[in-house]
């Protein structure tokens, strides 16, 4: 989330990846870095247990949603 922060302040485009047990806490980060409303993708918790095939398929998922975010 610091990363994506710092790089969109510098004008370059970024977004954050999180899990849904997280997203309280990507809501907060971004509120405290004065960057509220900050858009950022959200998969479903757990991902740590998953395989390499199945994170890649979760991951194409998403795809069309980063690509957007990433060129807004």
């Amino acid at each position: 989330m610091h990363d994506t922060i710092e790089f969109e302040k510098r004008g370059i485009p970024a977004t954050t990846i999180i899990t849904a047990a997280f997203k309280n806490a990507a809501v907060f980060q971004f509120r405290a870095k004065g960057m509220d409303g900050h858009p950022y993708i959200e998969m479903p918790h757990p991902i740590s247990n998953l395989s390499v095939d199945e994170m890649r398929a979760l991951t194409e998922r998403y795809v069309e949603q980063i690509v957007k975010q990433l060129t807004a």
